[in-house]
């Protein structure tokens, strides 16, 4: 099967391209001018040059395809830069769909989020991804939406956003400290009881999971028209994910118990420079949780999935 990947050189891209070669299938990549570098892989990919901007690239992308994926999001916004979820991931994937209909491309798996909302409280990004999977679902595709909850694994280039890479900078790495010392490092609350900091869950799942799941969906008749909850094999709570982060940067922690309002008001400050890892509508996501239970899926599909570990996040040392 010839696959079209908008977002291929990517996070997740670029472990679903091994996936698809591994598989037998044919990945064909839309491809920015600056990005070639990042496509895994090259001899066994075809490339478009282009953007999402350029309907002609992603025409070009599409053709003689059987399958889109579409991959493209932000975890952050620069709306000065044009960089926006609205555009990328919401129009973006609103166009990619149209000009499948188009051309006869009928199967369509989208990436959404667990948590993906039209709540208007809630992010950009959760929106936009809502949205997306709206666009999706009406048009006459064979589409399917795959909604993972927080990724881990090695970015594979210090160019592409890593969760876990992106808790070290911000929670660990922002301010000098000596590696000997403990660091006090914050438990989110947001009431007035300091008791629960650091509660909230995540089902931490490995980005080469996701990245076979893609492939197992992509394959899979009876995927058709169904939305995919994708999580890890089990819950992981704040306070865990920080402290196995500590761990396996050989650095020590002390969860203190901070009011989530504080952090989210300098991250609200700062979240306009692009050297500060993470923004307000990131935070926001990450304090509601984000939990599903996939051992069924696993099951189906006859994965094995990596353990949210601490030997499993060794890569956060090598960047």
């Amino acid at each position: 099967m010839k696959v079209a990947l908008i977002g291929g050189t990517g996070y997740v891209g670029s472990y679903i391209i091994d996936e698809l070669i591994k598989s037998g299938h044919k990945p064909k990549l839309l491809v920015r001018n600056g990005s070639e570098h990042k496509v895994v892989q090259p001899e066994n990919c075809e490339t478009i040059s282009g953007d999402i901007d350029d309907d002609d690239a992603v025409s070009s992308t599409l053709d003689g395809c059987d399958a889109v994926i579409y991959l493209i999001a932000l975890i952050r916004e620069f709306p000065q830069r044009g960089l926006t979820n609205e555009k990328l991931q919401f129009k973006g994937s609103e166009k990619v769909a149209r000009i499948a209909e188009e051309k006869g491309v009928k199967k369509f798996l989208l990436m959404s989020a667990l948590g993906a909302s039209p709540d208007p409280n809630g992010s950009k990004y959760m929106q936009a991804k809502h949205l997306s999977e709206q666009a999706v679902q009406n048009t006459s595709l064979d589409w399917t939406i795959i909604k993972p909850s927080s990724l881990f694994g090695d970015p594979r280039g210090d160019d592409r956003p890593e969760f876990c890479m992106m808790l070290d900078k911000l929670m660990l790495s922002l301010v000098p400290y000596p590696k000997f010392f403990p660091f006090p490092a914050p438990s989110f609350f947001t009431g007035i009881n300091p008791f629960e900091a650091g509660n909230y869950a995540l089902s931490m799942i490995h980005v080469k999971d996701v990245a076979t799941l893609f492939v197992k969906i992509l394959e899979d008749k009876d995927s058709i028209n169904q939305k995919i909850e994708v999580g890890g094999n089990r819950e992981v709570t704040w306070n865990e994910v920080v402290t196995s982060i500590a761990k396996a940067t050989s650095r020590r922690v002390i969860m203190t118990p901070a009011p989530f309002f504080v952090v989210a008001s300098i991250a609200g400050i700062f979240d306009r420079f692009a050297w500060f890892p993470a923004g307000k509508d990131q935070l926001n996501d990450l304090i509601k949780g984000s939990v599903c239970d996939s051992s069924e899926l696993f099951k189906k599909y006859s994965i094995n999935p990596i353990p949210f570990s601490i030997e499993n996040l060794k890569y956060i040392s090598g960047h």
